[in-house]
């Protein structure tokens, strides 16, 4: 699945500068909101789904070379989160539904979670 797909589908805001996510494969889903849980859990390509919108979430998915990060609950990053994820390339989309309702779309879609 491709990342444009899910944007579409899901109905995410991009909070990023937008690339061509037709081009961005989405091979699985994890969903947490601790960082460590998310770097031993979640896979390369994969997209996090949480509710955290702080700097350290760009960190966590530039290491992990994520496909995107999804902030639930129309958590707002700050701008120099914005910024941080722009010039590390990690992209950060946006919605208002809850986690639950963000991983039950996506396991709709086929989605499956991280093996770990």
């Amino acid at each position: 699945m491709q990342l444009d797909e899910i944007i579409q589908k899901l109905d995410l805001k991009v909070l990023t500068e937008p690339v061509d996510f037709s081009a961005v494969p989405v091979n699985s889903g994890y969903c947490s909101d601790l960082l460590s849980c998310v770097m031993t859990g979640a896979e390369p390509d994969g997209l996090w789904i949480t509710l955290m919108a702080h700097g350290n979430i760009v960190a966590v998915a530039a290491l992990l070379d994520l496909a995107a990060i999804i902030v639930t609950e129309d958590a707002q990053p700050g701008d120099d989160t914005i910024e941080k994820a722009n010039e590390k390339e990690v992209t950060i989309l946006a919605t208002k539904a809850s986690n639950f309702e963000v991983v039950g779309r996506l396991w709709e879609l086929g989605l499956i979670g991280s093996k770990a």
